[in-house]
This record gives C-alpha cells, structure tokens and sequence, in this order.
C-alpha cells in the first residue's frame, strides 16, 4: 500500500473516524458536504491534526499519536489540490509552478518549468498571471505546481465544484488525461458519484465522519450494503423492511412482500431499489409482478420517470422508464400500470 490511514478526530458536533489504504491507484471519497471528506485530505497532508491514529505514507509514518511523529506539511511529500486552486495572483504561470521547485535554480529550473508547461499544454502561457487564464487553464497551472515536485501522493477536493456541467465535462477529461501518466496514489474528493465512476476504481463512501463502504466502485454500485451508501450512490427507492422469510422481505411503507435472490440475514434493516430496475411486467413473470397506481409522470430533458405506489397511503416509488415504455403509457399519465421488481436487484440494507 502507498497510504494507510487509521485516524479519528473530533470537531465541534462531528466525529471524523476515518481507516482505509490505498495503492498506486485512484480512489474516490464519495460523501455529502460536511461528512468529513475534505477533513480527511487535511489531516493527511498535514493541515490539520487528528486526535488519535496513523498515516503512513510509502511505509514512511507521517502522523503517529503514540510516537508523537506528526511531521510538518512540507516534510510530508504529498499534493494537494484546493477547491479555488490557490494560485498566488502576482505571480506569473512560470512563477506558480516555479516556487516548489527548492533548491533548484537557474537553468535547470528554468528547463524543468519548461517541460512542464509542454506536458499540460501551457506552451505560450509563462508570462502571464493567473486573472489572465481561463477556469481549465488555472487547474491545469495548480496541477503543474503540484506535480512537479513528484510528490508520494495527489488530493484533489472537489475539483469542479464551482464549475457548470459543460466546463466541468471538458476540464474532467483534462484531468483524466494528466493523472493518466501519473504513477501513485489519487484520492479524489467528491459528492458527485458520477464524477467519482468516471475517475476513479476503487472508493470509500463516507457518512457523517465514518466510512459506509470501501472497495471497488462497481461492488458498492452493485451491492451497497448499508442505506448511506445506497443514497450516495443514487438509489431514489429506499424504506424500512424486515425478514419475512429466507428469501423474503416485507416492505410496509410500500406494502410490498418481496423475494428476493439471495438469503435475507436478521440484521437488515431497510430495502431498496434502484429506479432503473424497476421494469414492465412481461408475460411469464410472477415473481415480485404488482399493479402499481400512476401517480404522477415526470419529464426531463432525456426522458421520462414516474411516481408509482401499490395503493392509497402508500409511499411512492421512482420508476424510470425506456422510451418505448413512456410510449405505452395510457394518454392520461395516470391510471394503473404493471410493474416488476426483479429479485436479484434487490438492495438488502442495514
């Protein structure tokens, strides 16, 4: 492992517990704000200090609270990049990238600048100041900054945050492009599972301080195992349910009993389903095959979603549907419509 961290600190009405190890990889921390995602990037670089725990970086401790090691920022060999990218203003493109470069002068520093600017397609740009760049050149200046000094391992918190869905598109595909030829540990900040699919392999779902899953993105996207990590993950269908039998559940607040493919343990505590699995019922089924009302039909851009419920005073569920679905739909948006819930899409949660 490149990095392991076992730390735990507490701030005013939050307790960040934090353990995970990473490898020459990237890996996302998937969270809503305030969850200790950003927290946990500072306490590794050195910013700010936990109250108990480890970080070991390439089997070098950084932090021990027993051995009282807690090395300075700068002894810690790490790259972080900040939300705003932090670029000092009166300095110029070839000033920024410049000023990790310690002891290193004259023309060496001025050919590894250089080389720099060519491998993030700054060519031109030296001269100028940050106020003249556009948002994906002033990214791409921080990242150089940061890269240059070859550091153990790279943070970026929440990199696009502030940016549309447009320029977030493009400036992520630069990003992907640069950390592509960087051999180590990333760990990428964010709240967007989207984002954190696209970049990354592995990833950690962090939930009030705590972590709620770790492992590989498509394992927690496929089998979530606990309801934080299901809502982060984009699941819009989750209640309260219990074992009625070895494969089956009971979902009162849907009044839904369901199979399901693999064995219901005692521990489980709620369900879900994810919108898109939810299908129209085709003949031959009669496995977890219900009337549901049409409540309410819903429009986006791309498509089309509905709410559906299995009858008065029950809560609704998210349905979206293919086009070809929409299309069958009676003329009215409203009325009863059968749907299936397959078994083995079925999220066991606790």
């Amino acid at each position: 492992m490149s990095l392991t961290v076992d730390i735990r600190k507490k701030m005013s009405g939050f307790s960040l517990e934090a353990a995970f190890g990473a490898g020459d990889e990237r890996m996302g921390l998937l969270g809503a704000s305030g969850c200790g995602k950003s927290l946990t990037l500072k306490c590794i670089a050195g910013i700010e200090t936990p109250d108990s725990g480890t970080i070991v970086i390439n089997g070098r401790t950084v932090f021990d609270s027993s051995r009282r090691i807690n090395l300075p920022p700068q002894n810690r060999h790490t790259g972080y990049l900040f939300q705003n990218y932090a670029l000092f203003p009166t300095m110029t493109v070839a000033g920024n990238i410049g000023i990790t470069l310690k002891g290193i002068t004259g023309k060496d520093r001025r050919a590894i600048v250089a080389e720099s600017l060519g491998r993030m397609r700054l060519e031109g740009l030296a001269d100028r100041y940050p106020a003249q760049l556009s948002g994906g050149q002033q990214q791409r200046v921080a990242l150089a900054r940061m890269l240059v000094s070859e550091p153990a391992i790279v943070m970026l918190d929440e990199p696009f945050s502030a940016l549309d869905s447009f320029l977030r598109s493009q400036m992520e595909n630069e990003l992907y492009e640069t950390l592509e030829s960087y051999r180590g540990t990333v760990l990428y900040v964010s709240h967007n599972r989207d984002e954190v699919w696209r970049v990354c392999g592995r990833m950690a779902v962090l939930d009030e301080g705590r972590i709620a899953a770790l492992g590989d993105k498509r394992d927690i996207f496929r089998n979530p195992s606990t309801v934080a990590a299901a809502r982060l993950t984009g699941c819009k269908n989750i209640a309260p349910a219990f074992r009625s039998g070895e494969r089956r559940i009971s979902i009162p607040d849907w009044g839904l009993e369901l199979a399901t493919a693999e064995a219901v343990q005692a521990d489980i505590t709620h369900a879900g389903i994810r919108s898109h699995h939810i299908a129209r019922t085709h003949a031959g089924d009669t496995s977890n095959a219900f009337s549901f009302n049409l409540e309410r039909l819903i429009e986006s851009p791309f498509g089309f979603s509905a709410l559906v419920s299995a009858g008065p005073g029950r809560e609704s569920l998210r349905w979206e549907m293919e086009s070809a679905d929409h299309r069958a739909l009676p003329g009215s948006g409203t009325g009863a419509v059968s749907l299936c819930i397959p078994a083995e899409r079925i999220l066991l949660l606790r």
